[in-house]
């Protein structure tokens, strides 16, 4: 896998590589085939869907002699160029370089031409940490900047942004990849690392990435060091800490059936064997969000993307628990998530939520052995 990350390893280099923004990726496209260039951008959208790196692509790209397919060709001069030495696309982590005077040393500089390209393109990532100073120095030059510039800001906190910013520049959403076209990624990653992996597997990791590629390549490196270049369901798992479906089964079961026990017993083995107590309440929550969909949906796995037997399993039980009793559980463990991060004993307060449930469910509180 060499010494490079595997998200960095795979980063796309041009736009046909960017997964789960097609719309986005056309309209750059087209601009950059017919010339059409705005003088400022904003991409916004969760961490690891594509926007830096469609920044940087985008840069490329309009500044490139013989674009292909609106990508970057790669072989002119100004696209050999490495990207730390390209005068003509200043990248800024406005994280760390905030201040007013940061931004205003950027405005002095716009006069200058690009070195090379027919562009000076600046990319201000996570432009939400701006000072309003900082932004107030910026609006003017976003307003009315030269020919030659570009501004292409990123943020994942776009609610953060002045409205007087907002006006003046074109918007792009960036959505949440779907598993499916994470899933396809991956085994794509793997083929081409020398990694092999179980399709349960694959899929469980494109689950844990909740819609980052990002995130989903980094999960991926940390299973594969776990279980090294050759990945099992079991191995994701175990490396994640993500609950087995038989515990969550059980305790549900347990909730639904009052068995006092038998729940501390649970839950007491779980803590002792050093499962993460937190960890385990999220995944409880999500268990009674799938027995959901399975009760209410005729194609819940094209949702849930869960192997067979475990799929099977969970259908088995939601039949026998009705939804008022899961939406009931689901709304309890979904309210006590905040709680649980900052919690002294997580044990304690999954334990309580669960006696919560039973008792108002119930009426009573009916304890068996």
């Amino acid at each position: 896998m060499g010494h490079l990350a595997l998200y960095r390893q795979f980063r796309p280099k041009n736009f046909d590589e960017v997964i789960g923004q097609d719309a986005i990726v056309n309209t750059l496209k087209n601009q950059v085939t017919t010339g059409e260039i705005g003088h400022a951008y904003l991409f916004t959208g969760s961490r690891g869907t594509g926007k830096t790196s469609c920044a940087k692509i985008f840069a490329k790209a309009i500044n490139c002699l013989h674009p292909v397919n609106g990508s970057p060709c790669y072989e002119c001069e100004n696209c050999k160029t490495d990207d730390g030495l390209n005068m003509d696309i200043v990248e800024i982590d406005a994280a760390s370089n905030n201040s007013v005077e940061d931004i205003r040393d950027i405005v002095n500089n716009l006069k200058f031409l690009p070195t090379n390209g027919k562009y000076k393109v600046y990319i201000i990532d996570e432009v939400h940490m701006l000072s309003i100073n900082a932004f107030n120095a910026l609006l003017k030059s976003i307003e009315e900047p030269p020919e030659h510039v570009v501004f292409i800001l990123a943020t994942t906190e776009v609610h953060k942004i002045p409205k007087t910013i907002l006006s003046r520049v074109i918007r792009f959403d960036f959505k949440l990849v779907s598993v499916e076209e994470l899933t396809k990624l991956l085994k794509k990653v793997f083929v081409a690392s020398g990694i092999k992996a179980e399709d349960e597997a694959v899929v469980a990791i494109a689950r844990s990435g909740e819609g980052s590629v990002r995130d989903a390549l980094s999960i991926a490196e940390g299973v594969s060091a776990y279980a090294y270049k050759d990945i099992t369901y079991l191995d994701v798992q175990s490396s994640l800490g993500i609950s087995d479906s038989d515990s969550l089964i059980k305790i549900t079961d347990y909730m639904y059936e009052g068995s006092l026990g038998k729940l501390f017993e649970l839950t007491n083995n779980l803590y002792t064997s050093g499962k993460n107590m937190a960890v385990f309440a999220k995944d409880l929550t999500l268990h009674f969000r799938n027995l959901l969909i399975i009760n209410t949906t005729d194609e819940a796995n094209d949702i849930l993307h869960l192997p067979d037997e475990e799929f099977e399993k969970l259908k088995s039980q939601a039949q026998n628990i009705d939804n008022a009793h899961l939406l009931f559980y689901l709304k309890k463990f979904s309210d006590i998530e905040a709680d649980l991060r900052y919690s002294i004993s997580p044990r304690m307060l999954i334990e309580m939520t669960a006696l919560e449930c039973i008792r108002e469910l119930d009426g009573k509180l009916q304890v068996s052995p």
